[in-house]
């Protein structure tokens, strides 16, 4: 049998913590950033975990399931 690929863009996006929870960097920081708060640029500065709906899918993408 083949091995089972890893998906690229998945493996760029997300990190695996130590606990087992993934990691995940919030989106809407990168341009028009002019309108947006300093409080809510700050925020969105910092990694966030993956939603427990979300998990599932984004470990298959992983391949650790």
């Amino acid at each position: 049998m083949p091995k089972m690929k890893t998906n690229c863009s998945a493996k760029k996006r997300f990190t695996l913590t130590a606990s087992g929870k993934i990691k995940r960097k919030h989106a809407f920081k990168s341009h028009i950033l002019t309108k947006k708060s300093k409080k809510r640029k700050r925020n969105l500065t910092y990694f966030g975990d993956v939603h427990k709906s979300d998990q599932k899918n984004v470990k298959l993408m992983l391949n650790m399931l």
